[in-house]
């Protein structure tokens, strides 16, 4: 059996670029997790900024560095961006985010059912596993898998302002982009987020 005859013959179609432009369009002060590979690249090229923490080489840690953040700052939102493997890599932390409940976190999956970063093989999503179902079931408030324009014009106001947690698996078509590639150094990133987030005195 194919994978797609397991992912019942739907077509990906979203551009996953445009996604996160829309995602990131009125920013303003929320803070940015995001996973390995494309959603980070994606990230750094259409708006990098301070208040972006990107993963260059953990791969399966954002949902988790998101809950933790979530609690942690209680009043600003927290948006996790990242791929369907890097989230599947670690699955149980949903559980946990779920058990959790923090109100102000959403998690984006950017699901091209691939491995983008070893060559476009199939990724389980692309067999039938349903992430959105998967985040319904571990207690999210708001869960879904998003297939088309229409619902993701409907979701992205609960994506960015709803109380969660939340989990969007939006699919999105397996392409490759330039890209702009964000510092490679982790205490860079992590000395510029925690400066943007907390302020100069944070570095003392």
């Amino acid at each position: 059996m194919t994978p797609r005859d397991r992912a019942g013959g739907k077509t990906l179609n979203l551009d996953r670029r445009e996604v996160v432009a829309r995602l990131l369009a009125d920013a303003g002060d929320l803070l940015v997790i995001t996973g390995l590979g494309s959603s980070t690249w994606d990230c750094a090229t259409v708006m990098d900024r301070d208040l972006n923490f990107y993963l260059r080489g953990a791969m399966g840690s954002a949902s988790s560095i998101g809950l933790g953040l979530a609690l942690a700052q209680p009043q600003r939102r927290v948006l996790v961006i990242t791929g369907d493997a890097e989230i599947m890599m670690t699955a149980g932390a949903l559980a946990t985010i779920g058990a959790q409940g923090p109100k102000n976190l959403s998690i984006v999956v950017l699901d091209n059912e691939c491995y983008g970063e070893t060559g476009m093989q199939p990724s389980l999503t692309a067999f039938g596993a349903d992430l959105g179902a998967m985040a319904a079931a571990a207690g999210f408030k708001l869960a879904e898998t998003i297939w088309d324009e229409a619902a993701l014009t409907r979701v992205l106001p609960a994506i960015l302002g709803r109380d969660g947690p939340a989990l969007h698996a939006v699919k999105v078509k397996a392409e490759n982009y330039p890209h702009a590639m964000p510092p490679g150094d982790g205490t860079t990133l992590k000395d510029r987020f925690r400066q943007a987030l907390l302020g100069p005195d944070a570095m003392a």
